[in-house]
Parts: C-alpha cells; structure tokens; sequence
C-alpha cells in the first residue's frame, strides 16, 4: 500500500501543484447586460438584514424598517452607494491598478475566488496571511518564490533532484498554492481591497487601513462601517445577494478595463 502511495507522488513531481478548479459561478451572465435596478436587488434578498437584536447602531441610516422582527435595509440606499463604488473602483482599474477581493466566509468563498477569476483580479478566500499588506516585502518573496518554482516545475528543472527532494519541493509549493495562490501574480500593494464579510476579515480591514488602501465591503446590519471608505448596505449571508452583489462589482472592474483599453488605443492614434 505504501508503495502505491509513493508511486503515486512521484509521478506528479513535474507538474503544476494539484488544485481544485475555480468554479465559474457567472457563466451564464452577460455583463455588458446586467443593469443595477431595485427589483434584482429585491429578488436576490439583498434587503434582508440580521435580528433587530444584533443591529450596529451605525447601520441606522441605511435601515428602512423592520419586520418580525428583522432588520430591513433600504434599497435605494444600497443602490446609491453601489453605483459610488462601482465608479470608483472603474476608476482604479482604468489607473492601471488591481482590486484585491477577499470572501473567506465559507458561503462567500467560491463566490468570491469565482469573481477575482472573471475579471482577473487577485483573491483571498483562504485565512488571510497576517502582514499581507503590513509586510509585503515577505508575502511577495513567497509569491515570488511561488512563482518561480512553479515554472520550473512546469518545465521539468526538478528532474536533476533525487525522487524524494522532488516529492519535497512539489509538497512545499503545493502548500504555498493553497495558502497564497490567489495573489500569486501580485507584485505591488492592490490600488483598493474589496471585502465580502467585514466581520470575518476584520484583520484585511485593519490591514488595509494602516496602508492606506481605500476599503470597499459589503455591510450588513450588524457591522460597523466606520472604517469602510465605500459601504455597500447588503445581506452579506445569501448566496443569492453574495452573487447578485459581487457580479455588480465584476462589471465595474471589466468596465474600467475597458476605458483603460481605450484610452491607450486613443493614445497611439494620436501619437
């Protein structure tokens, strides 16, 4: 039996470190489509907030009423402050910048990583690495290293190692795969971080303010939004709101994507 085992490992070493695919949870969306209205928002339960019990009296403004005894937001709130962040993070992106999405809720998680992916954009849906933005310079020489040993597993350069060190360096970058493969490719600190949870990444939040990394987040009634730059009142629970909300988000950065595509196009007709 173990030597099937070690069989087994061997024979992967000069591949890519396994990793479950990312699942497209917008394929049948048409993005240049997909308009921001209160009756989607309704259909979705993007107003449905937390027990009247558990609700951060900073929410105040953003609630509209409350039934049995749950708290409802306001819609048009949500929309107003949706369409804010949808221009600002077009904004970011035409900039030449990334957004960073972070869901580590475990409802929001393939959500999230599916939406990064869509728009190319890097991701957190694992436990966030403490010192992610507060010492990048360590978080980007594992990526780097990520990187690197990744490609010359791809390419076959581990072959001059024994079997054993082989199965070695593929457990090690297989590790640091599933611990920081979302922000592989990220080489500079995000122009501004998208946060589905608050509550669960309260530590990307801290993070990103000590940096000074404009936050845009979803917010539910029980959250304090003090610290977020852009707010976004939201049932953050409902895998239906999580997929309505993140797509919006997805269309803002393809959006700036595509100014920025055009702006360079304008650019080398003039010059």
């Amino acid at each position: 039996m173990e030597e099937n085992k070690k069989e087994s490992t061997v024979t992967v070493d000069q591949t890519t470190p396994a990793k479950q695919p990312v699942v497209d949870c917008f394929s049948d969306l048409d993005f240049s489509k997909l308009e921001v209205t209160l009756e989607e928002m309704f259909k979705s339960g993007v107003h449905f907030g937390h027990h009247k019990s558990r609700k951060s009296p900073k929410m105040n403004k953003f609630i509209f009423a409350t039934k049995d005894n749950i708290n409802i937001l306001n819609l048009e709130k949500t929309k107003e402050r949706l369409e804010e962040a949808m221009k600002f993070i077009s904004k970011i992106i035409c900039e030449n910048q990334e957004i960073l999405f972070v869901g580590t809720k475990k409802q929001a998680k393939k959500i999230v990583e599916s939406a990064a992916k869509k728009c190319g954009m890097p991701s957190v849906t694992e436990r966030w690495l403490g010192g992610t933005f507060t010492n990048f310079s360590v978080i980007s020489g594992r990526t780097r290293y990520l990187r690197e040993g990744s490609e010359k597993q791809q390419k076959g350069e581990f072959a001059k190692y024994t079997k054993f060190e082989q199965m070695k360096k593929a457990e090690e970058l297989e590790r640091l795969e599933n611990k920081m493969g979302g922000i592989r490719e990220m080489i500079k600190l995000p122009g501004a971080i998208f946060i589905a949870s608050v509550m669960e990444d309260n530590i990307a939040l801290k993070e990103a303010k000590n940096k000074g990394i404009p936050v845009i987040a979803l917010v539910d009634t029980n959250i304090d939004p003090t610290d977020v730059d852009y707010p976004i009142p939201a049932n953050e629970d409902a895998v239906s709101s999580l997929k309505l909300m993140l797509s919006y988000i997805v269309k803002a950065v393809l959006e700036g994507k595509e100014k920025k595509e055009k702006s360079i196009i304008e650019e080398k007709v003039i010059s």
